[in-house]
């Protein structure tokens, strides 16, 4: 089974997972992880999509048997953008994550499989994308092993919700607010690219929220 695997940055903290997954699965699978379409040589059987920014064209997933996405959300509830991050934020402590189909109109292709990812509410967002990012294998090695004996189903198109593109401003924090009020966004606020942050004095202050292994 020839298997083809785009996820846009390399920088993503879900492409070294992606890595590994490969590795355990190079002997089973024929697989090629890239981080564009155009890099794309021959057909092949499944085209995974994670984390994935370009639009992926008919043309392009005519070459593929299966052409799927992984959304982490109960779609049709959260399509759109960052999805896993509006729902803790939310305070949300069960994550959903749908495997559909790719098509023209993002997050609308039938669905063939769904997992259900259960927080404790102190995670923080490495173990967030940790346990996420385990469950996104997962079905990944359940597409590659079920699919072909596996039925996809429809979308509710009368019970859909979006959600907008998330800036590096969503992780503002407000000085006026708790720290209890705001925990959740502080939780999922990735240090690296979007950190937690707030602003006294026209000084922007970046925040680090770190677990203390003191009781």
């Amino acid at each position: 089974m020839k298997i083809t695997v785009i996820c846009s940055n390399p920088k993503h903290p879900v492409y070294k997972y992606l890595e590994n997954w490969m590795q355990q699965n190079s002997q089973t699978y024929d697989i090629a992880l890239l981080t564009t379409v155009k890099d794309i040589k021959m057909a092949g059987d499944i085209l995974f999509l994670l984390s994935c920014s370009e639009i992926v064209r008919k043309s392009i997933r005519n070459l593929f048997s299966y052409s799927l996405v992984l959304h982490a959300s109960d779609l049709p509830e959260g399509k759109g953008w960052s999805p896993h991050i509006w729902d803790v934020v939310n305070g949300k402590n069960t994550l959903t994550l749908s495997l559909l189909n790719a098509e023209d109109r993002v997050d609308s292709g039938d669905i063939w499989q769904k997992k259900i990812i259960k927080l404790q509410g102190n995670e923080l967002y490495d173990e967030i994308n940790h346990k996420l990012f385990k469950a996104e294998l997962e079905l990944m090695s359940w597409a590659c092993e079920n699919i072909e004996n596996a039925i996809a189903t429809p979308q509710k198109s009368d019970v859909a919700s979006y959600h907008r593109k998330r800036t590096p401003e969503d992780s503002k924090l407000d000085v006026n607010q708790s720290i209890i009020s705001q925990f959740n966004l502080l939780r999922v606020c990735d240090p690296q690219r979007f950190p937690a942050y707030i602003e006294i004095n026209n000084q922007r202050y970046n925040i680090r929220l770190e677990k203390s292994d003191d009781k």
